[in-house]
Order: C-alpha cells, then structure tokens, then sequence
C-alpha cells in the first residue's frame, strides 16, 4: 500500500496550511488536546499526510491555571503548555483547520467526516482525540447568567472578579485547583460539595483546609442562581436537613466534571460504555477497523494530560501499522 508522505520543512515559511478537501489523507485527527497533539507529533514523525480537525487547539488544557505534574516542568500554566504541543506539531506541514466540529462519521471505501462547516473530509485512518465539555448543574438560572456571572472556566473568568465573592461548585480535582486560584484574586470563596468530603488530591485539598478567604459547605447543592442582569445570589439547601439559605455572590464557577464528546454520530456503530466514553483495547483501537481513539474520550481510566498524550502516540502508531498491512 502506497503512503502519502509529507517532507520535513526546511524553513517555517510552509508549516501550516488549512485542510484540502479534495484530498484522501493517511489520517485524520479529531480533537487538539494533548491525546490530539501529541497523535499529531506521531503521525507526522512517521510521514503520515495529517489532517487535524479540532473546535479549538489544547482542549480542557488550557483551562488549568498550573500544571504541576507533567514531566519534565515542575509548574507551568495550561495555556503555556498547549502552545508548547502546538510548536512541536507546526515543525512539519500539517492540515489543519481550527473552529471546525465533528458531526457525522461513515466508513465507506475510506473514512468520511462530515463537519459543522458543510464539507467532508476523507481518510484511511481516524483519530478520535475529541476529549470532554464541561458538565452543567441544571439548575434554575443557569443558562440565563451563563456568561454573566456562571462561568465553567476559572483560569479564562477568575481576573474578571477580582475583590468580588464567588462560590464553586464541585469537589473534585477541577473544583479543588479553581478554589485555590479563586482564592488569589477573589476576596471571598464559597466552596459548595455536595458530599460530605473533597474527591480532590490530598496535596489540594491541604492548600485549600490552609486558605483563609475559601469557606466549605459540605453536603450542600446549589438550588437556584439568581439576579438582575449579572449573578446576585445562590441559593443552596443542606442535604441532612433541607435547610435553604442564599449567598450572596457575584459569580458561579460550575466545576461537577466532564461528559464526553461523543455526541457524533457514527456508521457503523461506535462501541461506547454507559459513561458514553468510547470503548478502546490497549492499542488504541475502536470495534471499527482503521477507526483509533485517545484521550479523555475513551474509557481508559485516569484523566490526566500525560496518560492522555501518551494514548495519543500509542493511537498514533497504530494507526500507522494499520496503513502498513493494508
């Protein structure tokens, strides 16, 4: 089987282009966290013709405010870290297109993706590196004041309320780091868990037990989010004893979790589990030949960005031998 092989730049002059969709590509990669980026850094290593698809570039990265256990970097920032695994990828020419969403995925003679842009991209091989969105509390008020006090990303909305009282929602890692990174610019932080204890790291949940402007509301859940035209008020009732009391607060940072993007629909049928994460062996593979998955997506357990970037280079490789015995 023949390979469409890329060359190695010379200059950065051409290291970038937008996709042509009148091309087959070797693979296809959907998603540009870190499983997507580093199954780019793979694909393009091996000189597969790479096309990268992705809503934005560094996914659920670059909404952390520091990242403190990645190799190789004692502390950096989310956003830092993703432009670093974007560079890395734009060292060869690479197709991508930014802005762009997977909708419909058929396997026919070859892969055909057809995007929230109207157009199909075709491929021997896809990478599916999609990774999560953010999981919403459902409440009354929510949608309302989304963008107006509700915010599902501290490291992008906590500058905006500096001095101001905020309350976070959830108990998990995500809930633990935006606590601490509130607690910094933000002069009062409620946390609201619903359970009895944190699901967060031992090392966070320290820092935080440290910090004097963070107050914790275990067994509490938030009722109703409510206001003029920004957020005023939360409204949050005790489990044990269905008591109801209101903070006031001028932001709610919503951090429950994740759900995976997996809302595409694919021919044939993705096996996904009950948590609607893709199903994938320890190659990387899907029940669908040719079709490879990484990352958050997937049901391997442990989020975390360097299993994530190590499953991207492990679908990566597979799909390349894939191409090699067809």
């Amino acid at each position: 089987m023949e390979l469409f092989f890329n060359n190695k730049p010379e200059t950065k002059a051409d290291l970038k282009e937008s996709v042509n969709y009148e091309k087959i590509y070797d693979t296809a990669i959907y998603g540009a966290g870190p499983a997507g980026l580093s199954a780019a850094l793979y694909t393009l290593r091996k000189n597969m013709k790479t096309a990268l698809i992705s809503k934005d570039i560094g996914g659920q990265v670059i909404t952390t405010w520091d990242v403190e256990n990645y190799p190789g970097f004692k502390k950096i920032g989310g956003y830092d870290l993703s432009k670093k695994m974007e560079e890395q990828i734009t060292q060869f020419p690479i197709a991508l297109d930014e802005g762009v969403s997977l909708v419909k995925l058929e396997k026919k003679s070859v892969f055909e993706a057809h995007l929230d842009n109207g157009k199909v991209l075709k491929s021997k091989t896809v990478i599916l590196a999609l990774g999560k969105k953010y999981q919403e509390l459902g409440v009354k008020g929510e949608k309302k004041f989304t963008g107006k006090g509700v915010s599902y990303c501290s490291t992008c909305d906590a500058p905006l309320f500096k001095n101001k009282t905020t309350v976070v929602a959830g108990g998990g890692n995500a809930a633990a780091e935006a606590l601490l990174e509130l607690s910094k610019i933000a002069s009062k932080v409620y946390a609201v868990i619903r359970k009895e204890h944190f699901r967060a790291d031992p090392v966070l949940i320290q820092k935080i037990e440290e910090t004097k402007n963070i107050e914790i509301l275990f067994n509490h859940s938030i009722q109703e989010i409510s206001g003029n035209e920004f957020v005023e008020k939360v409204m949050i009732q005790k489990k044990d004893t269905n008591e109801v009391k209101t903070l006031e607060t001028d932001a709610v940072f919503v951090e429950i979790g994740l759900v995976p993007n997996t809302s595409f629909e694919c021919v044939p049928s993705l096996t996904i589990n009950d948590q609607k994460e893709i199903r994938v062996n320890n190659k990387g593979e899907t029940n669908i030949k040719g079709l490879f998955a990484a990352g958050d997506v997937t049901d391997i357990p442990e989020k975390q960005i360097v299993i994530a970037a190590g499953e991207g280079a492990k679908a990566a490789l597979s799909a390349f031998r894939y191409l090699q015995n067809q």
